[in-house]
């Protein structure tokens, strides 16, 4: 028998799979070696329209704001809402769903929602897994009525069906003691009328809600919406001491046994006059009980 027909013999071709086999290792090795001295890829490489793209849907260049989220303020949001909670799981898939609110509320409506990307998410997400007595919710303070709109959202979600009240003084533009009155950056005037465009995004909830013009501590502007008890109380108008402090005492007469208070911007630095209200209103005789802060929002239940 001659080479070529050995080769070509089932016998031949056994006898060679070896031979066969470390050469095919030895071409892998020299490929992997290749690999290996090629210069490193970028982490998240991506291409410039990509990058382009992706910052006007969350960073600041498209929004004013960054909506981009860190893993250490997401992780921390995570503990904060299921601490108050009780339930991680449901925490984790909460806060997920108020971010893709977020993104998609801010790119569909006019203006903004005021605050941090994490306060927001954390007060979007813990608010229906605290389990409000009833669907009554009050805003003292909207803005744009896109954090009313997204909280709509997330209490239907949970099998709800909330209706809307919103106290705001709808001065054209964001006022807050002992700031410069200027234009918002969004460039869309603070009014009712934005307002109503964003509430239309929640469809027949947002249509339904009442707006009552005025100041929260304005005994007219009290007595038109004191004709009910609240599940819900979003304390986010007047950042002063004073000011908080009188919204937290009119919450006591109109939140429902068992109702949750969310007092916005808790513990922010540039606002130390909330933290400063809410430790002096605790000394007091109260229905609240403080249950503890997601970001930078307190809550609290009434008795």
């Amino acid at each position: 028998m001659n080479s070529r027909t050995l080769i070509r013999s089932s016998a031949g071709r056994r006898l060679l799979r070896p031979v066969a086999d470390l050469i095919d290792q030895r071409i892998e090795r020299r490929i992997r070696a290749a690999e290996s001295r090629r210069p490193p890829v970028p982490d998240a490489e991506v291409t410039e329209k990509q990058q382009l793209t992706f910052e006007l849907l969350v960073g600041p260049s498209g929004r004013g704001i960054s909506r981009m989220v860190a893993k250490g303020s997401l992780e921390r949001l995570h503990r904060e809402v299921a601490a108050l909670a009780g339930d991680r799981v449901a925490a984790e898939r909460n806060v997920a769903t108020a971010y893709r609110l977020l993104i998609a509320l801010e790119s569909l409506g006019v203006g903004r929602v005021a605050g941090g990307t994490m306060n927001i998410c954390g007060k979007l997400a813990s608010i229906p897994l605290l389990g409000p007595p009833n669907d009554e919710v009050l805003e003292i303070g909207t803005l744009y009525g896109m954090f009313s709109t997204g909280l709509l959202r997330m209490l239907e979600r949970d099998g709800r069906s909330p209706a809307l009240t919103i106290v705001d003084p709808f001065a054209g533009v964001q006022l807050q003691p002992g700031t410069t009155v200027r234009p918002d950056p969004t460039g869309t005037p603070v009014d009712e009328h934005a307002v109503r465009t964003n509430l239309a995004l929640a469809g027949p909830a947002g249509a339904a809600a009442r707006i009552r013009q005025g100041f929260s501590e304005d005994p007219d502007t009290r007595a038109a919406v004191s004709d009910r008890s609240y599940g819900v109380i979003v304390v986010d108008g007047d950042h002063s001491a004073k000011g908080v402090r009188q919204d937290l005492q009119w919450a006591e007469e109109i939140a429902a046994p068992g109702a949750i208070v969310v007092l916005d911007d808790f513990g922010d630095p540039s606002w130390p006059g909330i933290k400063e209200a809410l430790d002096e209103h605790l000394k007091d005789d109260t229905r609240f009980t403080y249950l503890g802060k997601a970001a930078h929002s307190a809550f609290l239940r009434a008795s």
